[in-house]
């Protein structure tokens, strides 16, 4: 793709806008590790909402949505379409209860809900687990994406490009140690903005490169044909729900992922109950209303909003370059051929935001587990908290140079995705009830933990599960999921349960359900939760509603059933209004701000 100065200078504007504001928030950084890590508890829900959307926005995230509609049409997109059920489950039934906790990670959790040194081990595994190998495997990945297009917009090598993704890597991490948490946040917004206006602006391009909606729809069509396939019918390319005999999505694999998976599978960004980055929003967040709003405004525009231009582009890069080995490219060369020459700096510069923001996060969580949760918890509990800021900078500057070495070995992005769905299959239970009942303990996770790995790389070793395979993923999610449940449960029972103490305090200070702790409520009876279980839920339900339905009927809109496309909005519409009168009932609205 050929660039031109003025395409530099804009790249050069967006770089030296980054820098700006990583100086501008280096001073609060600076003050302490809450500063750093958490930006003082003071973040507003839209700031912290766009932070968590923007941080899901890689360089991979449109190249994976390509490959998926390439292989498999719209419907592809069920591979992550199916977590809506867990991100709606946070915003209502985890979300107040991260904010209260004060803790600082997810990982320090551990330590407030259990004690001793089951406890302790916990909390160390799971930040170098986390902060190392997981976390330099989802870095190791988006470098891979980028690494991707930097091959194919600047004509260079995989080595040439490697070395410019170093450069990049390098001052994200700069930009990171400067300004912590509140310079990530804010540049987050600005990179969400720049990427989505890009994003909106190939979309329309690559529309109009085939001819329009009608001309796209009615080559989509020749494409079903020559798949053998009725256009519009059963597993075309624009059908929004998979054909249930269909190879690549058979019955059983649909059923896992739409009543397992997104329960039963830790996924970064998707955790059950929430965790990583998305609990350092919650973190974050100025109290418990901004909390859940952070959280619901993020499910939102994730699921209902931004798939739409990706997908667009996707369709039209099927028609544009049938036949491509690495259909995943597609969406790279639909930019280097029908972008606007005055618009090729802004669009690689939205590559430039939709890598770094992601990048910038996973630095800075990365480092506040291995900081936090590992080195003041272990090695040195008694330093100030300059110190911590400052070898909070030295990880986070390390985990960069682990993760650059990772992308040389790495070949595949979804090999890498489906190797953390399938590690942490069946965790998801003792994420999920360990805030509502009493009786889990520290030995359940560690179990669980233990449990999930060594039997999904069992089954995968020495009993050959293909997770490539539809049916065999769909059975190894299956045994995973209940062999590590049955361990988890069995070793909960055989081992004693944690200390009144510890669970009158994490009682008294999180709140949650009284049904789950009534041993301990009745130790506590000055505690009054909040009898909201069933509101909970229904604001559950139709929060699943109101995202499928407006992911949905914005499709049939743009798809031309505008009647139907509608109704669908009207009923997201309906449930959305439903959600903000029973919160407004219950007084969340008028939480101070």
């Amino acid at each position: 793709m050929q660039l031109s100065i003025i395409d530099w200078l804009v790249v050069a504007a967006y770089f030296a806008l980054n820098i700006a504001i990583g100086f501008y928030y280096k001073s609060r950084a600076g003050k302490s590790v809450d500063e750093f890590f958490l930006s003082g508890r003071d973040v507003p829900w839209w700031l912290a909402g766009t932070s968590m959307v923007a941080t899901t926005f890689a360089a991979d995230t449109p190249l994976a949505v390509t490959g998926m509609v390439a292989r498999n049409g719209i419907a592809g997109n069920w591979l992550w379409w199916n977590f809506v059920a867990g991100g709606m489950l946070v915003v209502f039934f985890y979300a107040r209860l991260w904010r209260r906790s004060g803790v600082m990670t997810d990982i320090e959790f551990s330590e407030i809900r259990y004690s001793g040194k089951p406890a302790a081990f916990l909390r160390g595994f799971r930040a170098l687990y986390f902060g190392i190998p997981i976390n330099c495997i989802v870095l190791g990945w988006v470098n891979l994406a980028m690494v991707k297009i930097l091959m194919l917009v600047l004509n260079v090598d995989k080595f040439t490009a490697i070395i410019v993704v170093l450069a990049l890597i390098g001052i994200t991490s700069w930009i990171s140690t400067l300004s912590g948490l509140w310079g990530v946040l804010v540049t987050d917004v600005v990179q969400f903005f720049i990427k989505m206006a890009m994003v909106i602006v190939l979309a329309v391009c690559a529309v109009q490169a085939v001819g329009g909606m009608d001309a796209l729809m009615t080559k989509l069509a020749a494409v079903d044909l020559a798949r053998g396939i009725a256009p519009g019918g059963k597993n075309s390319m624009i059908s929004f729900v998979p054909d249930l005999d269909s190879p690549w999505m058979p019955m059983i694999t649909f059923l896992v992922y739409i009543s397992l998976n997104w329960w039963a599978t830790w996924y970064p960004g998707a955790e059950p109950g929430g965790g990583g980055y998305v609990a350092q929003r919650m973190f974050s967040a100025r109290d418990e209303r901004h909390s859940l709003l952070a959280t619901l405004w993020f499910n939102i525009a994730h699921y209902a909003i931004r798939p739409w231009p990706w997908i667009l582009t996707a369709l039209a890069s099927v028609v544009l370059y049938p036949g491509l080995a690495d259909p995943e490219t597609g969406y790279i060369k639909v930019m280097i051929d029908c972008m606007p020459p005055s618009l090729r700096g802004l669009m690689l510069a939205g590559f430039a935001a939709a890598y770094m923001s992601t990048i910038a996060t996973q630095l800075n969580w990365g480092a506040s587990y291995l900081v936090n949760d590992f080195y003041r918890r272990f090695l040195k509990p008694n330093e100030t908290g300059e110190h911590y800021v400052m070898m909070s900078q030295v990880a986070t500057v390390g985990i960069t140079l682990i993760s650059a070495g990772v992308t040389f070995y790495m070949d595949s992005i979804s090999g890498a995705w489906k190797l953390l769905i399938v590690t942490g299959a069946g965790t998801g239970g003792v994420l999920l009830l360990r805030w509502y009942w009493w009786r889990i303990n520290a030995w359940s996770e560690v179990v669980a933990m233990g449990a999930a790995f060594f039997v999904s790389v069992s089954l995968q070793l020495f009993w050959h599960l293909d997770s490539d395979n539809p049916v065999q993923f769909a059975w190894l999610m299956i045994i995973t999921v209940g062999i590590t449940t049955a361990a988890w449960l069995l070793a909960t029972f055989l081992t004693p349960p944690e200390k009144d103490e510890i669970l009158i305090s994490f009682y008294r200070k999180t709140r949650p359900s009284r049904s789950g702790w009534a041993p301990i409520a009745k130790l506590a009876p000055d505690v009054k939760p909040a009898a909201d279980g069933l509101n909970n839920l229904t604001c559950w339900i139709a929060g699943c509603v109101m995202i499928y339905m407006a992911l949905f009927g914005l499709g049939k809109v743009l798809f031309k059933e505008t009647g139907l496309g509608l109704g669908m909005l009207a009923l997201s519409a309906t449930a959305g209004f439903y959600i903000y009168r029973d919160l407004s009932k219950r007084g969340w609205s008028s939480i101070a701000e």
